[in-house]
């Protein structure tokens, strides 16, 4: 009886929450930053159980550290759903679909996207 009790209780057992920095090189504007700051904030795992726990968003390096729980969803999920976004993720493309829909500051910078010249927008307008 005792050896079940232990097995149960190690299958319930989770693992700890990890930390990991992914590589969004589009993401150079605040109007990027919150496009993917409310995409993350409501995303969840494959059994839509809650997955990421916190996450900042770096404008400057263009990366976003995530603390995920590795046994409900995957670094290479959260990488795909960023893709879906519209947003390259490490070594994922996105979605030709959803880049389309991206406002052209948040575009790849060999196609033309990224900061325009004279203006920053890494820094919100008024009011933001």
């Amino acid at each position: 009886m005792l050896a079940v009790c232990i097995t149960a209780k190690a299958q319930v057992t989770q693992q700890k929450p990890l930390w990991a920095v992914i590589s969004v090189p589009q993401m150079k504007c605040w109007e990027c930053k919150d496009r993917l700051t409310k995409f993350l904030l409501k995303e969840t795992g494959p059994n839509d159980e809650p997955s990421i726990l916190q996450f900042t968003i770096n404008l400057n390096n263009a990366t976003v550290r995530i603390q995920y729980v590795p046994d409900r969803i995957t670094l290479d999920y959260i990488r795909t759903q960023i893709a879906n976004a519209g947003y390259d993720a490490d070594s994922i493309k996105a979605t030709d679909d959803s880049y389309k829909l991206l406002p052209p500051a948040c575009k790849r910078k060999d196609e033309g996207g990224g900061p325009q010249k004279g203006k920053p927008c890494n820094i919100p307008p008024d009011g933001q």
